[in-house]
């Protein structure tokens, strides 16, 4: 660590003295769009002291996937908070009319914006709303028995993200909105890894198309909205009849998401408090089932994609290639990687098996692009200290009750609320930004124990269960022996 950065023991020292004579209401962990929802509406609740920390720079939302044209797959009414609070001054609407396009935006009759529009909302919001520090990395937490508080030990950062100095906030609660991590599948993790290999993840797309345009064949892996927009992407930009592109998915189809009406009812409060109440077992069995819900493509963009493949048959039928009237572009589902590795003459090879056809091969490729989604971060490292205090389910995984909590001993009388860490007993809305702004208002209501931002009591048509749903809206205040109320 740099010296002359160093906080001194005695400053140190006496700035946790003075942070715990005036602890925080709330330090939130990690700085992404659900984070962001949370100190934008807590901005809005008189006397709240919060403080966020991010170890990035500044904000960026999916950096490699801002492809031009891509858009959300909500509408634009799921920005951080309109939601819960419509009149709110940090919503998208008043985004665009700070920035005087408010009537550009309302005559181009856009109701999914595009991502880059998304990401420059975000920032604006992050540059805006106060107690949010970036170049801040958290390393520990831990409950304070004595001062029934928790400490958040974190390092500040130097804009080359070395160690600058440290600090440490003392918090009533915490929010851990640390996000999700790129996944790559275990059979491609050395060539990935490897340096100079060309196999990248759909998150460094935009970083590495001019490289993968280059490429002689290139193989997107993976089915679901990344996929299909990075295979999009390369295929417009690469000569007709030269496309030397292949698609590949585990799935048994190139499947559309669904999004009838009533089925974008799984991304209510109702189905959450629904999915919630079920039983483990069931709700284990139930994640896989959907991935129709959230792991497939709009229709938009597969009509696209086929659309481009159909303009390239007219082309190469009227002469304009030489692909015999079909573009060398190679889609095939049901598909599973066995193994990958380097082949002759700098190539790649893809041991792969059908699994309809019980039938294995190997493809090669000269460059290979993972659409295969994100996973949870880990946060074990940082958490510790908490972990003798965490109730956990029959997997192993963390509780989390209806409010977003997690489930601690009842010695901790502060709360430690997650933000899409809990897919596993809330369901397909997790990840979902519709739901950003929501589950933002039950977490600030649990913790300042009243309705800081009323609730609907039904947000859907559908009765998900045979049983009444409860009376009243989620986040009204903590359940008993759990109070986290601040004084605000």
């Amino acid at each position: 660590m740099r010296g002359s950065g160093r906080v001194r023991d005695g400053e140190e020292a006496r700035a946790a003295a003075e942070s715990a004579a005036e602890p925080l209401d709330l330090v939130g962990v990690g700085i992404g769009p659900f984070n962001l929802s949370l100190a934008a509406l807590g901005d809005g609740v008189p006397g709240l002291r919060c403080a966020f920390y991010e170890q990035r720079p500044a904000f960026r939302w999916h950096p490699g996937l801002l492809i031009e044209g891509a858009t959300l797959q909500v509408p634009f009414l799921a920005d951080l908070v309109t939601l819960a609070d419509p009149a709110s001054p940090w919503s998208f609407l008043r985004f665009l009319r700070e920035r005087e396009r408010l009537f550009p935006f309302y005559f181009a009759e856009r109701f999914h914006i595009e991502r880059a529009e998304y990401d420059a909302y975000c920032r604006w919001v992050s540059e805006g709303v106060p107690g949010l520090h970036f170049g801040h990395q958290v390393d520990a937490v831990r409950w304070n028995a004595e001062q029934e508080l928790f400490e958040v030990d974190f390092t500040q950062l130097d804009a080359h993200g070395e160690a600058e100095a440290l600090g440490r906030s003392y918090a009533r609660n915490v929010v851990l909105g640390v996000g999700t991590a790129p996944y790559v599948p275990q059979a491609l993790r050395p060539l990935a890894e490897a340096p100079s290999v060309p196999v990248y993840h759909s998150s460094e797309y935009l970083e590495h198309r001019e490289e993968l345009l280059a490429a002689g064949h290139v193989t997107v892996i993976g089915s679901g909205q990344s996929g299909a927009e990075v295979f999009l992407d390369l295929l417009r930009r690469r000569p007709v009849g030269q496309e030397r592109l292949r698609w590949l998915t585990r799935s048994g189809a190139f499947a559309p998401m669904e999004y009838s009406k009533l089925g974008l009812e799984h991304f209510t409060p109702d189905y959450t408090r629904y999915f919630h109440g079920l039983s483990e077992r069931v709700r284990d069995g139930l994640l896989p089932r959907q991935w129709q819900l959230h792991k497939a493509v709009d229709a938009e963009t597969l009509a696209a994609v086929h659309d481009e493949l159909y303009r390239r048959t007219q082309a190469l039928n009227d002469g304009g290639g030489d692909g015999g009237g079909w573009p060398d572009a190679v889609l095939t589902p049901g598909v599973r990687v066995r193994t990958a590795g380097r082949g002759g003459r700098s190539g790649l090879e893809l041991h792969v098996e059908h699994t309809e056809q019980e039938e294995r091969g190997v493809l090669t490729t000269d460059a290979v692009v993972l659409a295969t989604g994100y996973t949870e971060r880990a946060t074990d490292g940082m958490l510790a200290a908490l972990h003798p205090y965490l109730r956990r389910d029959g997997s192993d995984r963390p509780l989390v009750d209806e409010e977003y909590r997690l489930v601690l001993d009842r010695a901790v009388t502060g709360a430690v609320f997650v933000q899409n860490a809990e897919r596993h007993t809330h369901g397909v809305g997790a990840p979902d930004l519709g739901l950003a702004a929501y589950r933002s208002a039950v977490i600030l209501n649990a913790m300042t124990g009243r309705e800081s931002y009323p609730l609907p009591r039904r947000t859907a048509f559908t009765r998900f269960g045979l049983r009444e749903e409860r009376s009243g809206a989620a986040g009204a205040a903590g359940p008993a022996g759990r109070s986290a109320t601040v004084g605000v």
